[in-house]
């Protein structure tokens, strides 16, 4: 019987945005992910404090979770005070009974191209896959010249074995080339932020008025 396969996509999420539900779906379709649990990070590791507080961008996650049923939403890092490292986490999830080999840690290229400077690097990549999708301008099969001395890790999805090591699958798919921070500066001015969020985020914001006046 095949074991269930959990996607986790972390991030700060000011605001969500289409790119990084384009990031879930391609790694939902290509790994036949079950689900996909977005992760709201209360303290991000390596970005600048976030614009909306914690509870306003988990209150958007959720919205934009239910625009399919494969996605869920976890809670674990907005219980954390401190930085929201990606090998704590797997250690919280490890302690609370999840199998780490069911797991598959979702990111875009670009932010993988820094794996290497991430808590525990080498730990964390021995303990679970990593699934990452490209984004406007980085194309996840050139991650194999970026990063050689991981290549031999890495594999196309249609590779995939539930008995393989943990393995870095790369996922060449389109996603919406949009930021938080060009949504930021939109919904500071007042403009509109179709097709660059979901509608019940876009309505959220606006509703909240939650980036009025960011810089």
């Amino acid at each position: 019987m095949s074991r269930v396969r959990q996607g986790w996509l972390g991030g700060t999420f000011d605001p969500i945005h289409c790119g990084h539900l384009d990031v879930a779906r391609a790694a939902h379709l290509a790994l036949s992910l079950d689900t996909v649990h977005l992760v709201p990070a209360r303290v991000p590791p390596h970005r600048l404090a976030p614009h909306a507080p914690a509870e306003h961008r988990l209150a958007m996650v959720t919205l934009a979770a239910k625009s399919d049923d494969w996605l869920r939403v976890s809670d674990i890092e907005m219980r954390a005070e401190a930085p929201s490292y990606t090998a704590d986490t797997l250690d919280r999830l490890a302690a609370s009974g999840t199998a780490l080999d069911t797991l598959h840690v979702i990111t875009g290229a670009d932010a993988f191209a820094g794996i290497l400077s991430w808590k525990d690097a080498e730990i964390l990549l021995s303990r679970c896959h990593f699934v990452v999708v490209s984004r406007p301008g980085h194309p996840a099969p050139a991650l194999r010249q970026a990063l050689p001395s991981l290549a031999a890790r890495m594999r196309h999805p249609d590779d995939y074995d539930d008995r393989l090591q943990p393995s870095i699958f790369l996922v060449d798919a389109p996603t919406a080339p949009v930021s938080s921070t060009r949504i930021r500066a939109l919904a500071s001015a007042g403009s509109s932020l179709a097709s660059l969020v979901p509608p019940t985020v876009a309505e959220y914001i606006d509703k909240t008025a939650l980036y009025r006046g960011v810089a």
